[in-house]
């Protein structure tokens, strides 16, 4: 029995049943007009309920229709947590102007739902509380002029017992109608494949951007903070105050230029109207090379061809895979020889970081952290290719950039 009677305590049943009400207003309005609400007959409401389909369906074909029925639909058929239904962060109902013709068919064909589904319930809460009415009016010897079979019948509190029966089976009719009609509602008024595709894209869109915010923060804090405990060690180590200043004046570089990269990318979270400032490329490698040199690395690096022609885009991620491949070395193999060589060639950049492995280490960027793969996602995603793994007792990384 709680279960049965559970619809009564929510608030969507109530709203249901004011939605379903509404859509009964434009046939009332017609049926005053013609053939009039005096007495009618059978026949009189079946024509009161088709004479204002031709409204709905011209109605219908008007765009902002279907983005005012949604709006009505999401706030009274799906009203929210507080009405204690499933799946209310979702309703699955668009709230957006008709885009084709196929939008504006399920919109006709939910307004003339609507309008019938509203006249039948508004139908049915007139009778069935007319019959509470005569019940209670029963009880007490007066059940009014509508109720002949219970004008000769003795006052008796068993009509006082049967008067709330007519009113919860309405009430169980209204929270059925609404059911049926949020399923409708999803149906006719959901969104239309152009639009699922859409919010797929948009939803696609937040989640590549969320990757390549997180590869930013990986690449540059990462490197920062391997910088910083790199040099602490190695400052710690030499016990020089000569190689201690230098080795504070790096993380101090070091530390700012991670700071502003921070900043950056708070400002793209924060969706704010302040510039985002530009990212570091290929241009800017020689801060990345002095910070490796001043962690004890002996970097022997090697350009060949015109970095300023790179575009921006693969300058930018050709920084950050020299940026991270550094800090895997560091981070791996410690303070070793390193070779790198970049070459600008007439349709590609080719990125390579050669370092011997460390006695008893494990190979840089082998372990189960981002580093590599980030690497690749970032190669992936310009359409080039990434490579790392043993050569000739070193480790060898070798990245492919296309320039177009």
């Amino acid at each position: 029995m709680p279960g049965i009677l559970s619809p009564l305590t929510r608030a969507v049943t109530y709203t249901r049943w004011l939605h379903l009400l509404v859509g009964s207003v434009v046939p009332f309005v017609c049926a005053m007009v013609y053939p009039g609400l005096v007495d009618p007959s059978l026949a009189d409401w079946a024509l009161i309920a088709v004479l204002p389909v031709p409204l709905a369906l011209a109605a219908a074909a008007v765009p902002g229709t279907r983005r005012a029925e949604g709006l009505q639909a999401r706030l009274m058929l799906f009203p929210g947590a507080h009405a204690r239904v499933k799946g209310d962060e979702d309703p699955g109902v668009s709230a957006t102007p008709s885009a084709s013709w196929s939008d504006r068919g399920r919109t006709a064909v939910w307004m003339v739902l609507r309008l019938e589904a509203g006249l039948a319930v508004a139908l049915v809460s007139g009778q069935l509380m007319a019959l509470s009415l005569t019940l209670t009016g029963a009880a007490v010897g007066d059940p009014g002029p509508t109720a002949p079979l219970l004008r000769s019948a003795e006052p008796g509190w068993a009509y006082a017992l049967l008067a709330p029966v007519p009113v919860l089976v309405l009430l169980m009719i209204v929270a059925g109608a609404g059911a049926l009609m949020a399923r409708a509602a999803r149906r006719l008024l959901g969104p239309s494949a152009k639009e699922r595709l859409a919010v797929l894209e948009e939803r696609t869109e937040r989640l590549l951007e969320r990757n390549r915010i997180a590869r930013e923060l990986h690449d540059s804090i990462g490197h920062a903070l391997t910088l910083a405990v790199v040099q602490a060690g190695a400052a710690r180590a030499a016990g020089s105050p000569d190689f201690t200043d230098r080795a504070l004046r790096a993380i101090e570089e070091t530390g700012r230029a991670a700071l502003e990269d921070l900043e950056r990318v708070l400002v793209v979270l924060r969706e704010t109207s302040r510039p985002a400032g530009t990212r570091p490329g290929l241009a800017e490698a020689d801060r990345l090379l002095d910070s490796a040199r001043s962690s004890g690395a002996e970097v022997d690096a090697e350009v060949s061809g015109a970095l300023e022609h790179v575009p921006g885009p693969v300058s930018r991620e050709g920084y950050r895979i020299l940026q991270e491949a550094l800090t895997n070395v560091l981070r791996h193999a410690g303070p070793v020889p390193v070779r790198v060589r970049v070459a600008v060639e007439e349709a590609r950049l080719r990125l390579e970081v050669r370092n011997p492995l460390a006695a008893g280490a494990p190979p840089a960027g082998a372990g189960l952290g981002s580093g590599l793969r980030g690497i690749r996602e970032r190669a992936a995603l310009l359409g080039g290719d990434a490579r790392a793994g043993r050569d000739d007792g070193q480790w060898l990384l070798r990245v492919d950039l296309p320039l177009r």
